[in-house]
């Protein structure tokens, strides 16, 4: 267990070190274009999904992601025991993520956001987001396991140009990037919504791909009937 919040750690470290430091990057480069801007910012962040989740799949299945970790344990495919030892990890690995894109591009470790993400289709953008993030993952785990990393990093790629809100779909991502005043940034309050639309999105996702592809216990007392 110690090794599998390690990797939930490394690997969301990494993920929001991506997010936020492909940003600013992008932002420094783009020359005010922001839909290069957010290109940019799409592309970088799709393609580390893709290498994080392989590389740290194999020692705690890499869902770098509270919503996930929360799903699994609701479809029985996870003790819930084993929860926090994912989630606190998760969390602590984005904020020193955000720390790190920011002690990189010579910013302060940490300072609030003030970028409004407010609105109702912004909160729908997340539950949506959400929903899908969780929905590729269960029937893509449960078919063709082996490409659940370029399911996700596709997925996400995607999720960032048709949601308006451009597809947070993490709760430990929501809460790391208040804390970063940059591109990738959100206005600090501004955050409960978010994370009440991903927590709504990832509970549908479950109860519909409980019923639809079912969980690995109901599955096993399926064969062994």
């Amino acid at each position: 267990m110690v090794r599998r919040a390690a990797a939930e750690f490394l690997g969301t470290a990494f993920l929001l070190a991506a997010v936020v430091g492909s940003g600013i990057m992008a932002e420094r480069l783009a020359g005010g274009n922001v839909a290069l801007a957010l290109l940019a910012n799409t592309i970088a962040t799709g393609a580390a999904l893709v290498a994080l989740i392989l590389a740290f799949g194999p020692v705690s299945g890499a869902h770098l992601n509270p919503a996930v970790s929360f799903g699994l344990a609701l479809n029985g495919d996870m003790p819930w025991r084993d929860v926090p030892a994912y989630v606190v990890p998760q969390i602590a690995g984005a904020f020193a993520g955000v720390a790190v894109a920011h002690a990189m591009f010579g910013h302060v470790l940490f300072i609030a956001s003030g970028r409004a993400r407010s609105g109702s289709s912004q909160l729908l953008s997340e539950f949506v987001a959400t929903f899908g993030l969780l929905l590729v993952i269960w029937t893509c785990s449960k078919s063709r396991a082996t490409a659940v990393p370029y399911a996700v990093g596709a997925y996400i790629t995607s999720a960032y140009w048709f949601t308006a809100s451009t597809s947070f779909a993490n709760p430990a991502v929501t809460l790391a990037r208040a804390a970063t005043d940059t591109f990738a940034g959100i206005r600090p309050s501004d955050v409960p919504g978010f994370l009440a639309a991903q927590i709504g999105g990832a509970i549908a996702a479950t109860i519909l791909c409980r019923w639809l592809v079912g969980s690995s216990r109901v599955m096993a007392k399926e064969m062994e009937a």
